[in-house]
């Protein structure tokens, strides 16, 4: 099983490198003055728009399979499962109530306007998100190495 990962994480960065690979030859041969003139450059960053959804989705299917299989296997995991779910789902939530507050014009310089507040409301909540998610994963190392010195 671990070999059969291996070559698919294998597969997968090198279909990653032949995509940057050809975005970036797509931008060092586009002559155009401006990036969304020029068709070849576009589908590059369309490509590799699409490959970045289809790995986020893999990720996302692999994170669920793993925790469903988790809880198959140890069912007293559950608890622990649960509680993390419902964090996750309070953090959204009170990410998407501060943005929802907030009034924020990000322009749309496409249409020569300005985004409708449901747009902002969810990349702000993104944004909060996120950066929930660094400082989360950055304490947790930094609290892990600690742990582990006092051991």
């Amino acid at each position: 099983m671990k070999k059969i990962l291996n070559i698919l994480l294998s597969v997968l960065l090198v279909i990653t490198v032949l995509l940057l690979l050809y975005a970036v030859v797509a931008g060092f041969n586009s002559t155009a003055a401006n990036p969304t003139d020029d068709p070849a450059l576009m589908a590059a960053i369309s490509a590799n728009l699409i490959w970045g959804y289809i790995l986020f989705a893999l990720a996302i299917v692999a994170a669920l399979g793993c925790a469903v299989y988790g809880m198959a296997k140890n069912p007293a995991g559950i608890k622990g499962t649960l509680l993390s779910l419902l964090l996750i789902v309070v953090i959204v939530g009170v990410a998407y109530f501060i943005a929802a507050g907030h009034t924020v014009q990000i322009p749309d310089l496409a249409n020569n306007d300005f985004f409708g507040h449901s747009e902002t409301v969810l990349t702000e909540a993104s944004i909060i998100v996120t950066y929930v998610a660094m400082a989360a994963a950055f304490l947790t190392a930094i609290g892990t190495e600690i742990w582990r010195a006092f051991k």
